[in-house]
């Protein structure tokens, strides 16, 4: 699989990721560590290098089970962790990058995000800034190679550049999802800041297999998705519908389609999730896939069939209050 560079800095990426929250078990049902390590594990082999996880991930049990997976290839890959919104002041950054340097089994980081703005889940407000001098002088001492943010607006995304080299935004990202697009991409493009995309899958609605009626157990976040709600879920069954057969032309997945859409966009790169060895191997396989222009747009028009209708005041899909 091509790497791609993560915007100005000298790392360089995998256009798929491996998304790790799933494996900090923490707002996940049914999920073995020996099948994280394993899954982990397999999208390595298949060609995905680059790995993203963060410190709130079950309070650190995600970065300790990437390490078990991979500390051993440790300098054939690439490590992406991000520190949460309650430890944003000068002194929480350094600590909670030593913690994931610490659970990450490695002396450095490749690419180091702030989790959430200062503020988000009633955290404290702290003055970007501050929390930008903590990761510049990280990175002075090589414990952090690219500073990322993730779920930041444009506007916050333009003041954290204010005070350090931004290399990345990560913000939640799919063709069902695409708030980003009006917002933050135009900068992202103009100023080359990678766009790493979570929920590349809408959480897997996007992979077809959840069918109408479909309920989540109250302990998993997705029973909370808005797109799987109402309306929303209605539409996504029509948009996939018309998805079908271009996935059949390219002989792939829906899943893998919707991927290879993603990874076509302007600096983006998607990170997908998976518990199992073999979704992330079919994960991987998308970065083979060719998208032609037209069918590039022929999945764009589909994909407004769900995002027309969505209340553009919502940044993240989950109605959690």
């Amino acid at each position: 699989m091509e790497k791609r560079q993560l915007g100005k800095s000298d790392v360089k990426i995998t256009p798929i990721l491996m998304g790790t929250w799933q494996a900090g078990k923490r707002m996940w049902v049914g999920i073995e560590d020996a099948d994280s390590i394993k899954t982990i594990r397999a999208a390595f082999e298949a060609g995905i290098t680059t790995i993203d996880t963060a410190e709130v991930y079950g309070d650190g049990h995600s970065e300790r089970i990437v390490a078990e997976a991979l500390s051993d290839v440790r300098d054939r890959v690439e490590y992406a962790t991000k520190v949460f919104a309650n430890h944003l002041k000068y002194d929480q950054v350094i600590e909670a990058c030593d913690r994931s340097l610490k659970n990450l089994k490695t002396d450095y980081i490749d690419l180091y995000q702030i989790h959430w703005p200062a503020g988000a889940f009633n955290s404290e407000i702290v003055p970007i800034e501050e929390t930008m001098s903590a990761l510049n002088h990280l990175k002075e001492q090589g414990k952090i190679r690219a500073i990322g943010v993730s779920n930041f607006s444009r506007a916050q995304l333009e003041e954290a550049a204010n005070y350090g080299r931004i290399d990345s935004l990560q913000p939640p990202y799919s063709l069902f999802w695409r708030q980003v697009e009006k917002d933050a991409m135009p900068y992202c493009i103009e100023n080359n800041i990678s766009i790493l995309a979570y929920s590349p899958l809408a959480q897997g609605l996007l992979t077809g297999k959840f069918s109408p009626g479909h309920k989540f157990d109250p302990q998993d976040n997705r029973a909370k998705n808005v797109l799987f709600q109402g309306e929303n879920f209605i539409r996504a069954q029509q948009a996939l519908e018309k998805l079908r057969p271009i996935a059949e032309r390219h002989q792939c997945s829906l899943a893998q389609l919707a991927l290879a859409w993603l990874i076509a966009q302007p600096q983006t790169h998607a990170i997908a999730g998976a518990r199992y060895p073999q979704q992330a191997t079919d994960n991987a396989r998308t970065a083979a896939i060719q998208l032609s222009q037209a069918e590039l747009q022929e999945i764009d028009a589909i994909g407004r069939i769900v995002t027309d209708h969505l209340d553009n005041s919502l940044s993240v899909m989950w109605n959690w209050n």
